[in-house]
């Protein structure tokens, strides 16, 4: 009984240590998930503007500045846009981006979905994001944003 449970210690262990965002550079021209071009991309801007209405879904390539990334995985990013951000998360967590792609500018290729977020999810992100308790706190209302299921990212 007690090999047991040294063996499940171990593997939950290996799992929380693996959790993590990949420790790689994120130069100009690395990729992440599927490739990525830029040909036919709009901007993160162009995009936020014209695509504000609840369940409104686009297929796009969209062109932005990453402002923060995922502490706790890498399984999400947020790109700056003048509406405010917009969260980008990695589809079916099938790949992880780095934290050094904060600060940088990517293209992403997936679906962008107009949509609330809760409460709950908002202060899901921030903890990912490494915010204190208050700041946890002080997210008390949903969010109307822009989520984006990307297939991949590649940094310009």
């Amino acid at each position: 009984m007690k090999k047991i449970f040294a063996l499940i210690s171990v593997v939950l262990f290996s799992v929380v240590l693996m959790a993590q965002p990949p420790k790689v550079a994120a130069d100009k021209g690395a990729s992440f998930g599927a490739k990525v071009t830029e040909e036919g991309a709009v901007s993160a801007d162009l995009l936020a503007e014209n695509l504000n209405i609840a369940g409104q879904t686009k297929e796009v390539k969209v062109i932005g500045k990453v402002i923060e990334v995922c502490k706790a995985e890498g399984c999400w990013i947020r790109v700056e846009t003048k509406m405010g951000s917009m969260m980008v998360k990695m589809k079916d967590h099938a790949f992880l981006v780095p934290v050094a792609l904060e600060g940088k500018t990517i293209v992403a290729d997936g679906i962008a979905t107009f949509k609330e977020t809760s409460v709950e999810q908002q202060r899901h992100f921030a903890e990912d994001a490494g915010k204190t308790k208050n700041e946890l706190l002080e997210i008390t209302e949903p969010k109307k944003e822009i989520v984006f299921q990307a297939i991949g990212i590649k940094v310009l």
